[in-house]
């Protein structure tokens, strides 16, 4: 299986412990998440020294009124490294109030034009910015990851435009109806599991520390509401995250 979204720079435990137990749980790729140019350098080391992890880096859309944070040569030469697999976090969040609109949405479409520039996917947080998201989305011709996609306004845009659909921990959760709906319209081939560690842990687990090793729980819920079993779903999820972010 892939963990397709962890932060392992943002986890309690030393890196090499959790992608340990994650490979026991049948985890055998992390792709792990830069935040902001200090955390897509820690990012980079972990994937630097562990086999199996990639990094996707990128500015988060909290960051972007921040001073300083708008640090696109330093974020464009850390893509060069030949484990940096994508663009991102990065996107629009109308949740919080961490950054303004205009400098998330100036932020956003200036590391789009980096991935364009790059040849790379883009990783896209988008929270209570559907409309936002997919107009800023619209000219990107690229490949799009929707990381923990919690926004079913999106997910018409998303199945018309091809793009990837990753699901968290959240989806496991009793109440998350819509999730589990959405994950069952998307097509096979366009799937995605993560589990955002260390945060979103799955209802199995939740009120822990979320881990790449609790993906197996997410996998066992989309499964069923695919109509598929948990194998299938892991390999075939597997399969898609090295088709999206260019693995072997």
């Amino acid at each position: 299986m892939t963990d397709s979204h962890a932060h392992l720079d943002a986890c309690e435990e030393p890196a090499a412990e959790l992608v340990a137990r994650a490979g026991e749980a049948g985890v055998t790729r992390i792709v792990t998440i830069g935040t902001g140019i200090e955390s897509c350098r820690a990012a980079l080391a972990i994937a630097d020294e562990l086999d199996g992890v990639h990094a996707a880096l990128g500015i988060d859309p909290h960051r972007a009124s921040a001073p300083g944070e708008h640090r696109l040569d330093e974020l464009r030469e850390l893509l060069s490294h030949p484990k940096a697999v994508a663009v991102g976090e990065t996107g629009l969040d109308n949740a919080r109030a961490f950054a303004t609109p205009a400098d998330q949405l100036s932020l956003f479409e200036a590391q789009l034009g980096l991935a364009d520039e790059l040849g790379l996917p883009v990783v896209i947080h988008s929270r209570d910015a559907e409309d936002a998201t997919a107009g800023a989305l619209a000219g990107f011709a690229g490949t799009v990851v929707l990381h923990c996609f919690s926004s079913p306004g999106l997910l018409e845009p998303a199945l018309e435009r091809g793009y990837y659909v990753s699901f968290a921990g959240n989806a496991t959760y009793p109440k998350a109806h819509a999730l589990r709906a959405a994950a069952a319209a998307v097509p096979d081939e366009r799937i995605l599991v993560e589990t955002d560690s260390p945060y979103l842990a799955p209802q199995p687990v939740r009120g822990r520390r979320n881990e790449p090793a609790h993906l197996r729980h997410t996998v066992a819920a989309l499964a069923d509401v695919r109509g598929t079993s948990p194998d299938a779903l892991g390999r075939l999820t597997h399969a898609n995250a090295a088709a999206a972010f260019g693995l072997a």
